[in-house]
């Protein structure tokens, strides 16, 4: 297993738009054979502001997922449009 957390900030006034891009990502990104999660949070105080939790199978559920259609065109093409990346970390579980 393992785990990719994203952050997001949507851009002053693009805050929809970037919500509505995401909302597309995950409904994608869920039918993938290798994903086990895929949800996106928005921030209770920061509307703008969106956590993505990423689990796939293995490290080539991951690549296959980066490759996908849907992720070339959301979040490499429209998402940095409307939103900047903050964060992406990987993580591993302990046991």
């Amino acid at each position: 297993m393992i785990v990719l957390a994203v952050t997001w900030q949507a851009k002053p006034a693009k805050e929809k738009e970037a919500a509505d891009i995401l909302a597309k990502l995950t409904v994608e990104a869920r039918r993938e054979p290798g994903c086990v999660m895929f949800q996106v949070h928005r921030h209770r105080e920061k509307p703008g502001l969106f956590f993505i939790y990423e689990q796939y199978k293995d490290d080539t559920a991951l690549e296959a997922h980066r490759k996908t259609p849907h992720f070339l065109e959301f979040a490499r093409k429209q998402l940095p449009a409307v939103a900047d990346r903050l964060q992406g970390d990987l993580y591993d579980p302990l046991a």
